[in-house]
């Protein structure tokens, strides 16, 4: 029974910080790799970030890339997005999902949390 908690989401002013958490249970991130998704209304679904299970190796989108940071602590078994410089179009229903990490990268996981809110605005 995989289960995905995520938190840490809030209201924040443009060029803010904010660290979302991914708690997973029913598994281990030891052998799956964990994804952060974004939703703004009326916006596709995109990528933000992933992180493997294997070595560790991570992926950003161009987007996000040299503002936001993946990180994972197994032994909490909990995945963190640190989100620094933030910007109005940040502004989304985060999710994270797990899967293998061809399907975290391709976005076609199988388990997904419940999402948590960032809105950046003045």
């Amino acid at each position: 029974q995989v289960q995905l908690v995520e938190s840490g989401g809030g209201l924040v002013q443009p060029g803010g910080s904010l660290r979302l958490s991914c708690a997973a249970s029913g598994f281990t991130l030891d052998y799956y790799a964990i994804g952060w998704f974004r939703q703004a209304p009326g916006k596709e679904r995109e990528g933000v970030s992933c992180i493997s299970s294997s070595d560790g190796s991570t992926y950003y989108a161009d987007s996000v890339k040299g503002r936001f940071t993946i990180s994972r602590d197994n032994a909490k078994n909990t995945v963190y997005l640190q989100m620094n410089s933030l910007k109005p179009e940040d502004t989304a229903v985060y999710y994270c999902a797990t899967d293998t990490l061809p399907a975290v990268v391709a976005g076609t996981t199988r388990y997904w949390g419940q999402g948590t809110q960032v809105t950046v605005s003045a």
